[in-house]
């Protein structure tokens, strides 16, 4: 489309939101495939135009490459799972980091929902949503560890009743910057620390970070309340390996419970701070710990009761590779 002469010095997105005056191609729906390297500028170099906010000039010929319409529910993907536990009402299954549970914005295949479907056939669809059937909690895209979903009716009800009462037993495993202990002076000072016999105790609110709309923060006024409680397992050098526990589930909780403690996850490009491991350590190992891709968090045991069969369920998992190859090197 072209632009018309008193468009100069409009926004993009709204320019061509104006130009288009086509239903469906809102303005957040152009700045989504702005955004998503969609539009491409013809009347001049430059090709794909990545900046919504920019401002253009009259006259300027753009092409907008409206991609295929996405089905409305998830499709059935033959991709391989590590079921740790299946029966005729749920499936426990150990998520491998980098898969994101279920399709969203930005992640519409690959997902573990779309493996399920494949996997599970009939008795997982429409449980719980035709978008997310099964799914009853989740874990970031890059934390690895364990994750029960639903196929019946009767189990959907039934755990989400305990994960809303929690219930459930869920610890992780995560490699934290240095040393959370009573004595960090800091972190003791914290109104939101408490300590019981052998734990630590996180309690804030959670919300959506007035700064950040893409982050979770501690003490939103409109937040929910967050506990998390963890204990140190071992002294690594320039970290330390602790257990979390979770008493409630929010968005990010772990990573944004421990950044605020001044002990961010190693790896964690959205809440951790830049850190330079000690000169003292080995190269090979400094290198490690600088690139480790992804925050070094690991859901390592999930205990629930069976909500249909009444019996006690608890299931451990061991460290996925790099994560356990890291802090054998630190060890």
């Amino acid at each position: 489309m072209t632009l018309p002469p008193e468009a100069k010095g409009s926004r993009l997105d709204k320019a061509l939101t104006e130009a288009a005056a086509t239903p469906g191609l809102s303005r957040s729906r152009i700045r989504a495939l702005i955004e998503g390297g969609a539009v491409t500028r013809l009347s001049r170099p430059g090709g794909t135009v990545t900046d919504a906010s920019g401002k253009v000039k009259g006259g300027e010929v753009l092409r907008i490459a409206v991609p295929p319409p996405l089905p409305a529910a998830p499709e059935p993907e033959d991709i391989p799972l590590d079921v740790v536990f299946e029966d005729a009402h749920l499936i426990v299954v150990e998520k491998p980091a980098g898969m994101v549970v279920h399709p969203a914005p930005g992640a519409y295949t690959g997902t573990l929902v779309n493996a399920l479907l494949a996997h599970c056939g009939d008795t997982l669809s429409g449980v719980g949503g035709e978008k997310r059937p099964g799914i009853v909690h989740r874990i970031d895209k890059d934390t690895s560890g364990l994750l029960v979903v639903a196929k019946s009716d009767a189990a959907h009800q039934g755990l989400a009743a305990q994960f809303a009462a929690h219930d459930l037993e869920r610890s992780y495993a995560a490699l934290v910057w240095g040393r959370p202990d009573r004595s960090d002076a800091r972190m003791a000072g914290l109104p939101a620390v408490s300590f019981e016999p052998g734990w630590v105790r996180v309690e804030t609110t959670i919300g959506r970070s007035r700064t950040d709309r893409k982050k979770m923060a501690v003490n939103i006024n409109d937040g929910r309340r967050a506990v998390t409680r963890f204990k140190r397992l071992a002294d690594l050098g320039p970290c330390s390996l602790v257990e979390c526990r979770l008493e409630t589930g929010r968005t990010h909780q772990i990573r944004v419970h421990l950044t605020h403690l001044g002990h961010p996850l190693v790896g964690d490009q959205t809440y951790g701070r830049q850190r330079t491991p000690p000169t003292s350590l080995p190269e090979p190992l400094r290198e490690a710990l600088s690139s480790f891709p992804r925050q070094a968090l690991h859901a390592k045991s999930l205990g629930f009761v069976h909500p249909v069969t009444k019996e006690d369920l608890r299931f451990e998992s061991d460290l996925p590779d790099d994560l356990a190859q890291l802090v054998k090197a630190l060890t």
